[in-house]
């Protein structure tokens, strides 16, 4: 996943443009049957229009002698995202309007956009801009962009499961480089996708989104809103994955959906340091999944969450901040949380008083001190799969993670002792 992240980083992403299908082409040679779909400049989406198309091929900052002193070719984050066309001599008076940068983080870029106003301007460290200061004469200032109608990119893949009820994967891809805040979701998500693909017996339809953020989720629901709200037991949201902090995630509206449920069961059992956001603290796409008149069951899911840690929309989230480790525990954590989904029914022993568990293999048949702790796990479950609870409930009540519950599920399942609603 790293290496792809690698290739995937320099490219100029924005919400729309070339980068955004320069990004999805190159997810889609790692998943060939991801769709790439388009909706045109100009369509209402809601209460919103889906912007121009801006595309840019180069931008700097140069001082009298033609020395580039802001460079876009060494960081696409040096321009503010959506910048206008530009080709102008300034003061350092007169360009001060233009420079954008963070004095409490004197060596990183900050990421700057302006999607919805027109302007231009370029992101600078704030020691670049101390240096500055002291040339004398103009700066000559170039923006070569372009912002024309055109279309919003995104990429779909759906994969069918023997229901048609749907679990949501959705993540972005709509920021320049930065390694945790745009890269580790779609890098975990397409890898996602590739292990789904190869689950056997895949009980859940999974919907994957590859999307713009804010206006890419608004224009996708849109189109979808009622099929999703049909269909949709769980969603997650995909974003900043890629650190080795621990784990967070941002609830749902209400703190109350299957999706809360079953990620504070994981990673109580798993990652027990975990923090845990109110939706008050939202900032991704959960904002618009969770939106009145949407209601979808929608969380975040992140590492160090987005806007909490120091390099967040910054040239510092780079990959000193992002580790294969780090992309391989979220996905990890994804697999946990989705063969919990898989297998989580309400279960119900089909006899009387407990089954005589030896004859089946199920018990060891010799009895003495200690010998029960083996199968605790076992009896407790069938103590409580009386057709009331679900495995996450289960879980909960006799402290065992699903991980050790799904192979007890099997075997009782094998052995006729259980039966789900389904089956009932």
């Amino acid at each position: 996943m790293i290496e792809l992240a690698r290739r995937l980083y320099p490219i100029c992403r924005s919400i729309t443009g070339k980068g955004v299908r320069d990004t999805l082409h190159m997810l889609k040679e790692e998943y060939q049957e991801l769709q790439l779909c388009e909706i045109p400049s100009g369509t209402k989406v809601f209460d919103w229009t889906v912007p121009k198309e801006w595309n840019i091929k180069d931008a700097y900052i140069e001082n009298d002698d033609g020395s580039k002193i802001v460079d876009f070719q060494q960081n696409n984050l040096h321009v503010v995202g959506y910048s206008l066309s530009m080709n102008v001599y300034l003061t350092w008076e007169e360009l001060q309007p233009y420079l954008y940068s963070l004095p409490e983080q004197p060596d990183a870029i900050p990421y700057v956009t302006s999607y919805y106003k027109e302007r231009s301007g370029f992101c600078i460290t704030e020691n670049q801009r101390r240096e500055m200061s002291k040339i004398k004469g103009k700066f000559h200032c170039v923006v070569d962009s372009t912002l024309e109608d055109g279309v919003l990119n995104y990429g779909e893949i759906i994969l069918p499961g023997e229901t048609d009820k749907e679990i949501l994967l959705s993540t972005y891809i709509c920021h320049p480089s930065m390694v945790n805040n745009e890269l580790s979701g779609p890098v975990v998500t397409i890898e996602l996708a590739k292990w789904l693909k190869s689950l056997e017996n895949r009980h859940y339809t999974y919907r994957i989104l590859f999307i713009p953020e804010t206006i890419g989720s608004i224009a996708y629901l849109s189109l979808h809103k009622d099929e999703l709200k049909d269909k949709m037991v769980a969603g997650f949201v995909l974003s900043c994955v890629g650190d080795e902090r621990t784990y967070s995630y941002v609830e749902s509206r209400y703190g109350d959906t299957l999706t809360d449920k079953v990620i504070q069961n994981v990673l109580k059992f798993h990652y027990p340091d975990y923090k845990k956001y109110s939706f008050l603290q939202r900032g991704s796409d959960e904002r618009q999944y969770n939106a009145p008149g949407i209601d979808l069951p929608v969380c975040s899911i992140c590492r160090s969450k987005y806007g909490e840690y120091p390099e967040y929309h910054t040239s510092l989230d780079n990959f000193d901040l992002v580790t294969e480790n780090g992309l391989q525990g979220t996905l990890s954590l994804m697999k946990k949380i989705i063969l919990a989904l898989e297998h989580n029914r309400k279960y119900k022993i089909t006899c009387f008083c407990e089954p005589q568990l030896g004859k089946r293999g199920l018990y060891p048949t010799v009895s003495r001190k200690g010998s029960s702790n083996s199968v605790r796990a076992l009896t407790n479950f069938i103590a409580y799969a009386d057709g009331r609870n679900d495995l996450i409930d289960i879980s909960n009540m006799i402290a065992e993670p699903i991980d050790d519950l799904i192979p007890i599920v099997k075997n009782l399942m094998k052995a006729g002792l259980i039966e789900t609603e389904e089956d009932a």
